[in-house]
């Protein structure tokens, strides 16, 4: 038991060193492709994978700990005006990440004892999860936070008619970056989690 907690525990600091220098070293978490629009992250990644190994509960937390550092990069420094809006509200910031890593960590808990073959495409799918989770959420919640204060936002987005529903216009504006992380998110996250599995099962 004390092995496993030991194990567990060491994961989960190399998963929150990883984190760290995704936040805080240039293109590595945060790819910034168009300079008016938030960047494109790959933190869904890192969230998926540890929670597949993990478990949704410690996902949750993970999530709730990349939340957290979204908040505070928006509040201290900003890449452009829509994360400064956006990601400096907490519900915005902390709720789609805490989700994020739930249910990709549920995906995995659900398919757990499936074959080799299920398991595989459970991961792809646990991926893409993550990474729709947030950005669906972030759009959903935005819309609905920013109704007062939508002219403004919808200024920051892009040159949008003054008549597009601003739940329209993000998806617009963001739905590009939520496909190239959603498609990166769920190839990638197979490739990283099957092998991990197989070393954390021979040490356990």
């Amino acid at each position: 038991m004390q092995r496993k907690q030991t194990r567990n525990l060491a994961i989960t600091a190399l998963f929150v060193a990883i984190f760290l220098l995704q936040t805080f070293v240039p293109n590595i978490g945060y790819i910034r492709i168009l300079p008016a629009l938030p960047a494109i992250t790959t933190a869904p990644l890192t969230v998926a994978i540890y929670s597949l190994l993990m478990g949704p509960r410690a996902g949750a937390i993970f999530g709730l700990f990349w939340g957290g550092l979204r908040l505070w990069l928006a509040i201290t420094q900003p890449g452009d005006m829509v994360s400064l809006m956006l990601f400096r509200n907490p519900i915005i910031a902390v709720l789609p990440s805490v989700l994020a890593g739930l249910f990709s960590g549920m995906i995995g808990q659900a398919f757990a004892q499936k074959s080799s073959r299920i398991k595989e495409l459970s991961y792809i799918g646990a991926g893409a999860i993550a990474s729709l989770t947030n950005t669906i959420m972030v759009i959903l919640l935005t819309s609905i936070i920013f109704i007062p204060n939508s002219t403004q936002l919808i200024g920051y987005l892009g040159n949008f008619g003054r008549n597009i529903p601003l739940i329209e216009v993000l998806f617009l504006a963001l739905g590009l970056n939520g496909l190239v992380e959603m498609i990166f998110t769920a190839i990638v996250t197979p490739i990283v989690v099957s092998p991990l599995l197989k070393v954390l099962h021979r040490l356990s």
